[in-house]
């Protein structure tokens, strides 16, 4: 009989004790197996289980670490570990063990019945202690951040969040162009953008002009996302080719659509006199998008961290709200903001009717001139590349589903 047959054969009856209350006798023939074959790690998971049976969790703990001993990166062991640690009332150690286990935990359609009760478990776990975590760094900072009450400390704040395992660190994830070394900021100052006013100022001119527009019921409105059939549309499944989510573009890739522009002429005029990001072939972009009610865009990331995005909510019928990152925010009407949206964002029109911002891109202003024009020339430089090839082109390539 070879070894890993003998082991399965052990383990196997070991099992059928324990099943049959039978664990003192399972763990001494899970004993002598072990004296067989010392290196065998099923042998000693079982082992794990019979001393947990019986009430000896340090034996059972002891027998875990050498099982992880020899494969460190052993889901089963390492959820193990976290239970019997949680059961010993180690509860912080055992949210370590936890943590470990679900970062290398099977996908969910990959996961045996058996062991998705013990991850929700350790999931809840994990959320708990990082709840607890967090509330004792607020209670032990408290009189310190007292001292500094007029500073702001929201970067702070998320840096305990961060620290403790409530909120998640997230970083720049263009699809398209990556500039390095430019901060990930979620939403920046309005201080930066000292036109915003402006742009706020003109917010009934250029609602009356997309009221225009929905009285004729948005009839070129169109889907926002519209992959062709074939494409992997990951999460724009529900809003693929959709109507939920649509847009009328004034400016589309850097190119103006002269016929949207005829009939929005004030907006137009606006946005000419904005500072709107200027690479031929991308940008500028400037849209009405409007939300569905009841609707959803789940997280995604946007094409490159050199240019930012403005939002200008024109109709907010009812509670709208919008994630950049770890910041939430609620739009409130006529009241613009900048932010990039390189970093995951979300967004979620709770209300009864349809949501409409104003939406357009900026170059992100911690670019110099000189990255501005060598960027546009890079990227153009992109697209006659791929279309020297094939008629697919880079703007094709771009809007594949991140």
């Amino acid at each position: 009989m070879s070894t890993n047959d003998a082991v399965r054969r052990a383990v196997g009856e070991a099992l059928d004790l324990l099943n049959r209350g039978r664990a003192t006798d399972a763990l001494a023939l899970l004993d002598v197996a072990e004296g067989e074959h010392p290196r065998a790690v099923d042998i000693k998971l079982q082992k794990a289980a019979a001393l947990r049976v019986l009430g000896d969790l340090t034996g059972a703990l002891g027998a875990l670490d050498a099982a992880l001993a020899m494969d460190p990166y052993h889901f089963v062991a390492l959820l193990s570990k976290g239970a019997v640690l949680e059961r010993m009332h180690r509860v912080r150690a055992a949210a370590a063990a936890y943590g470990a286990a679900l970062r290398i935990a099977p996908r969910p359609e990959h996961t045996p019945p058996a062991l998705q009760a013990p991850i929700r478990r350790a999931r809840e776990l994990i959320v708990f202690q990082a709840q607890a975590l967090a509330e004792h760094l607020r209670e032990r900072t408290r009189e310190v951040r007292g001292r500094h009450a007029s500073a702001p400390l929201a970067r702070f704040d998320e840096c305990l969040d961060v620290l403790a395992g409530t909120k998640r660190v997230h970083h720049a994830a263009p699809v398209q162009l990556h500039v390095p070394r430019l901060p990930a900021i979620p939403f920046f100052e309005r201080a930066e953008f000292p036109w915003l006013a402006r742009l706020e100022a003109a917010a009934d001119v250029i609602r009356l002009e997309l009221q225009v527009l929905i009285d004729a019921g948005m009839p070129d409105f169109a889907p926002y996302i519209d992959y062709p059939p074939g494409a992997p549309v990951n999460q724009w499944g529900e809003l693929n080719r959709s109507r939920a989510w649509s847009s009328y573009w004034l400016w589309r890739d850097g190119r103006s659509q002269p016929q949207a522009m005829a009939r929005c002429p004030r907006t137009t005029e606006v946005l000419a006199e904005l500072p709107l990001a200027d690479q031929p072939g991308f940008a500028p972009t400037a849209l009405f998008s409007a939300l569905a009610p009841r609707t959803r865009i789940p997280p995604h990331t946007g094409s490159t961290n050199a240019r930012l995005i403005v939002h200008l909510p024109l109709l907010l019928p009812g509670p709208a709200r919008f994630r950049v990152g770890n910041e939430t925010r609620d739009w409130r009407m006529g009241e613009a903001w900048v932010f990039d949206d390189t970093i995951e964002h979300e967004a979620w029109n709770e209300a009864v009717e349809t949501r409409v911002l104003l939406i357009f891109d900026i170059w992100n202003p911690l670019l110099s001139n000189a990255e501005r024009e060598l960027i546009s020339a890079m990227m153009l430089a992109r697209s006659a590349w791929y279309a020297e090839e094939s008629p697919v082109t880079a703007a094709a390539v771009d809007r594949m589903p991140p």
